[in-house]
Formats: C-alpha cells, sequence, structure tokens
C-alpha cells in the first residue's frame, strides 16, 4: 500500500483526461480488446448482450465522472457473478435476481464509504487474502460443470460428438493464442477462440441465421427493470464480496502500469464507488454487474498511452452499438460449445487468480488457522451446502463467504 505518488514516476502528458478526434480508432481497439469478454456474460446467463454493451458504456462514463478522469479503466461484465446469476434466474426469475445485483452494487457503495473512512487497510483486515483467495477459487471451481456441460451436450442442430470438437478447436485457438501470440493478438484470445470456433460451426452446419435475418438493423436494447425479492438479494449479496476485493487488485495494476497511484489520487475509495455505481445502474437496465478488464489494462501497458479519454471513447462506440438490432441477434447464433472451450480457460484463470492471491499474501497455508479458514470456504463452497430458513437461503459462494469472514473475525491468531 503506497501512502504518496512518490513511489511512481512523475506522470506526463499522456495520462491527462485529453479528448481528441484523432485517438478515436484507439478507442475503437479498446472495446475491440474487451468485446469477447463482455458479451460472453450476457449470453451465457440469458440477457441481453445489447443491454451489456450499453450498461457497460454508461458504466465506464460514470466512473470516470466520480474518478474525474483519471483512471483509464473500462468497465465490463463481471465473469465472478455468472454461477449467482444463472441459479438467481432459474430459482427466483430474472427482475428478482437483477434485485440482488442492484444490492450488490450497493455493497461496493457501503465498502466506499467505509474506506474514505477509516481508510483501505480497515476493509483489508477484514476481508484478507485468507478469505477473498478461496471465495475466488470457489468461483472458478463452481462453473467448472458450466463449461464442461457445453462442450459435451448435443443441441437441436448438432450431435455430442459435433459439440466436441467444436469445443475443442475453440479451447486450442483460444490456449494457442495466449501462449504464442504477441502484440495485439495476445490481448484478444477470447475473441481469436470464437472466431476459430464460429467458422468451425459454420463448416460443420450448426449455425442457424434465422433471427439475424429476422431483426431489425436499429433498435433499442431490451431493458429489464428489477423487481425487490428480499431472498435473492440475501443470496446476491455475499457473492459480491469477492469482486469488491479483488477491485484492489485492479487499480493496482493499473497504477502500476501507468507509474501513478490511483490508491491515492482518485482514492480507492472513489475507484470503487464508481464500479457501485456502474453495477447498480447495470442492473437497474437489466445489465450484468461491472468490473474493471485486465484485457484493456494490458491494452495500456502495450500502447503506453494512459489517456483516460480513450476509454470515455471505446463507451461511446460500446453504447452505439448496443442499438445495433442485428448485432445481438447474430451474438445469439453463437453455438454454446463454441463458448464452452473457452470457458474452460477463463474459469480456470479465475481459479488461478484467487491462488495468487493467497500465495502472494504470504500466509503459512499449513498454520492451523488457515487450514481451518480455507478448507472450510472451499468445500462449502464446492460442495453446494446450503442453508435455508423459510423464504431465506445462503447457499453455494455466498455461504462460504459469510463462513470465511466470520472465522477470520471469530477464531484467534495464535
Amino acid at each position: 500500500m503506497h501512502d504518496s505518488d512518490t513511489d511512481y514516476q512523475n506522470p506526463t502528458d499522456s495520462t491527462r483526461y485529453q479528448l481528441r478526434w484523432q485517438d478515436i480508432p484507439l478507442g475503437i481497439q479498446m472495446l475491440f480488446v474487451a468485446f469477447g469478454a463482455l458479451v460472453l456474460v450476457p449470453i451465457l446467463v440469458g440477457f441481453d448482450p445489447n443491454v451489456a454493451l450499453f450498461t457497460a458504456g454508461v458504466g465506464t462514463l460514470l466512473f470516470q465522472l466520480i474518478t474525474g478522469g483519471k483512471v483509464p479503466v473500462f468497465l465490463a461484465s463481471s465473469f465472478a457473478f455468472i454461477a449467482p446469476i444463472q441459479f438467481g434466474v432459474k430459482q427466483y426469475g430474472v427482475a428478482e435476481t437483477l434485485s440482488g445485483l442492484m444490492a450488490a452494487g450497493g455493497l461496493y457503495l457501503l465498502l466506499s464509504l467505509i474506506i474514505f473512512w477509516r481508510g483501505p487497510e480497515f476493509v483489508l483486515r477484514i476481508l484478507p487474502p485468507i478469505v477473498t483467495g478461496p471465495v475466488i477459487m470457489v468461483i472458478g471451481l463452481s462453473l467448472a460443470p458450466v463449461a464442461i456441460d457445453m462442450v459435451s451436450q448435443g443441441g437441436d442442430h448438432y450431435t455430442q460428438g459435433q459439440a466436441l470438437v467444436v469445443g475443442g478447436i475453440s479451447l486450442l485457438a483460444t490456449m494457442l493464442t495466449a501462449l504464442f501470440s504477441r502484440g495485439w493478438l495476445q490481448l484478444v484470445p477470447i475473441l481469436v477462440g470464437i472466431g476459430v470456433g464460429y467458422g468451425v460451426s459454420l463448416l460443420m452446419g450448426m449455425v442457424v441465421f434465422d433471427s439475424v435475418l429476422e431483426a431489425p438493423w436499429l433498435a433499442f436494447p431490451s431493458f429489464t427493470t428489477p423487481k425487490f425479492h428480499f431472498p435473492a438479494i440475501l443470496f446476491i449479496l455475499p457473492v459480491a464480496i469477492a469482486p469488491a476485493i479483488e477491485h484492489f487488485g485492479d487499480i493496482l495494476a493499473i497504477s502500476s502500469v501507468a507509474e501513478k497511484n490511483y490508491l491515492h489520487d482518485p482514492g480507492v475509495h472513489r475507484t470503487l464507488l464508481g464500479d457501485g455505481l456502474a453495477t447498480t445502474v447495470a442492473a437497474f437496465l437489466g445489465g450484468p454487474p461491472n468490473t474493471t478488464y485486465s484485457e484493456v489494462t494490458g491494452a495500456v501497458a502495450l500502447t503506453k498511452i494512459f489517456n483516460p479519454a480513450i476509454m470515455s471513447i471505446a463507451a461511446i462506440a460500446a453504447i452505439i452499438l448496443a442499438f445495433v438490432g442485428k448485432l445481438g441477434a447474430f451474438l445469439r447464433t453463437i453455438p454454446p460449445p463454441v463458448m464452452g472451450g473457452i470457458l474452460i480457460i477463463l474459469f480456470g484463470t479465475i481459479v488461478i487468480v484467487g491462488m495468487n492471491s493467497l500465495v502472494r499474501s504470504g500466509e503459512n497455508l499449513l498454520k492451523q488457522r488457515n487450514v481451518v479458514i480455507v478448507g472450510i470456504i472451499l468445500i462449502f463452497g464446492v460442495g453446494g451446502l446450503t442453508l435455508e430458513t423459510g423464504a431465506f437461503a445462503l447457499e453455494g459462494i455466498g455461504l462460504c463467504s459469510v463462513a470465511g469472514v466470520l472465522l477470520n473475525w471469530l477464531l484467534p491468531q495464535r
């Protein structure tokens, strides 16, 4: 944790917010980098991808406004909420689940106030890596069956064997791009995987274009408003703990890339406030929760252009694309096996992020206190333990998050 800007070099003009016509191509490139992951989440959870584009754009602009246009990040669909949204939609309904997602944004707002009042160290004491690391691992592990089902099950227009072939090719294309490509191509392995897998699907006759032909060129996104549902709120709320803490790591990453201490200026309380407000607005309109994208941070590091206005251009481009009706219809034609092959890597990456958080914390994981906390979080979460009392239910990621926080609070250090 840095207390001042002295640990970083003096910022250059490239870190100032400068909205210029000549930067439009670069802003569109930033959206291109984020596009694959951005539309993947709504397609998986059954939301309108056009709404996700719109809320990503609006959320990024709100973030820029709250942080004074100082941080070059792009906000879009969060993978951490895939499993909870899928369960919530099945158990409670779309509108009811959206009320839980709005509450998650509200939790971010509350944490930002606590950080403003007591400092970020106070939150990190309550939610240390020994708690958040295993919770992030549970998020990835709980999603594993989703990816496997998508690559191993047949559909209306393809067999199980075709699904396995397409899923394997998508996985291989994504993997090879991530490992061996250079420059901009290395930042878009998801798009490459989708493109290659979709091409193979076309050759196999797995794609049907009827919906694309019927869709209008210009159309309003299918906005959905939330419906207050207390059980859905209680279910979703604990899930937001890990992504909120992961926000610290995201801001540290872009601080390192831009050589400017964003934890101090504009302050992590403002960045988390921006993230929370973006998530709340997204849920109010029917979009998935937002988070800062590491792919875009990588693109910033590659280009060495830290002007935050670039992200505003990407946001405006996303909002414009949200009104292209045929784009949303086209994205829905992507066969599930294509997505499944890519998700095997992405969900595995979430697990590794959690593991890395534990390793970097320097904690002795064989210490009995840590064994108890980490072990219970993992088994409760992956095992899918459920506690129900009337309309109240706590399970999976939410239950293991609450259990981890309580154990860390109650168990003595010695």
